[in-house]
């Protein structure tokens, strides 16, 4: 087993699959030479060498759409967005054509493309770089949305969207790059997840919290003292992947413990945790002993301040205090 980071994962994930498939090409701002803003691609271009890892002008649109049109071509290209709020400069790509043109060409033109970026709030970068948009993409028909909570989940997880022949957006969480992970050698095999497969952390009897990403570890932390101080034993759940999502096991445990809590980083106003809710009350209300609570981050622009941005992101007094409340301990 090798300790790895989350940041240091991106490489190795990436990596992985290009060392498997030569058709594998990876491009973005400053991803080669500078091995990366975060430092979450260093290493590639010195084993692939520029041809297949190649830095960019500074354009969103110019990289969609070379990372588009290589697709469209054969290749199977990783394209990075440096941080997910710029989505917006590149929206009408992704939205309209990445997303579309599969089903308008009748199949006759596939998609096997990947676009990661830097995701979540967390390191006081302000509001137009802290964003958690991945239920933007989330409403979109024809993208799979991706976000893992663990090292070994980001490589895992970017094999499962490289080999996948529809797009796939893969927001990994800039909180997370310094979190460490034991994952398999590179001579104990490959690592490989499954798309739309979401994953039990804790196992738990009272309530099933649901969560994601940079979310995960802090439902997590809530669980263990909610068990410990108020007696309340919570399952968690680690979604990973919003689409496809997996909803026989999140509707499943909610329907055995009869509560619902959802632990959402991006804006209360239609969250991803909203649809999961829907989905519980139309399936499983019957199971449910009380109203499934959403624990979100505010409909705000995020702060840049330090106690300003820990106020609005749902922390692990928040979690253990909501909770607590609702199940009346």
């Amino acid at each position: 087993m090798t300790v790895l980071t989350y940041r240091k994962a991106v490489a190795h994930g990436i990596a992985q699959e290009m060392r498997r498939d030569e058709r594998v090409v990876f491009l973005g701002e400053d991803v080669a030479a500078a091995g990366g803003v975060f430092k979450t691609t260093a290493g590639l271009l010195e084993e692939f060498g520029p041809l297949r890892v190649r830095d960019t002008p500074i354009s969103e649109q110019a990289i969609l759409g070379a990372a588009m049109g290589a697709a469209m071509t054969g290749l199977r290209p990783i394209a990075e967005i440096m941080y997910s709020d710029f989505f917006a400069v590149c929206w009408d790509l992704v939205a309209n054509e990445i997303s579309k043109s599969r089903y308008m060409s009748d199949g006759q033109v596939s998609f096997p493309l990947v676009i990661q970026c830097g995701n979540g709030a967390g390191l006081r970068f302000g509001a137009q770089h802290s964003q958690s948009i991945e239920n933007w993409a989330m409403a979109i028909p024809g993208l799979k949305v991706v976000a893992p909570a663990t090292a070994r989940d980001v490589v895992g997880l970017m094999a499962a969207a490289v080999r996948d022949d529809d797009p796939v957006i893969f927001f990994n969480h800039k909180a997370l790059y310094s979190m460490k992970e034991e994952v398999p050698d590179l001579d104990d095999g490959e690592i490989v997840e499954e798309l739309g497969r979401a994953v039990v952390r804790r196992e738990g009897t009272d309530a099933t919290v649901v969560a994601l990403a940079a979310m995960v570890p802090k439902a997590l932390a809530a669980a263990e003292r909610l068990h410990a101080e108020r007696g309340i034993d919570c399952a968690v759940i680690d979604v990973r992947s919003l689409v496809p999502l997996d909803t026989p096991t999140i509707l499943g445990h909610a329907s055995r413990t009869g509560r619902l809590f959802t632990v959402e980083e991006n804006p209360r106003l239609c969250g991803w945790g909203a649809e999961i809710v829907s989905l519980a009350t139309e399936e499983c209300w019957d199971a449910l002993t009380g109203a499934p609570v959403r624990i979100t981050t505010p409909h705000i622009p995020l702060p840049s301040a330090d106690a300003l941005e820990d106020l609005a992101i749902p922390s692990v007094e928040r979690i253990v205090t909501t909770i607590g409340a609702a199940m009346g301990a």
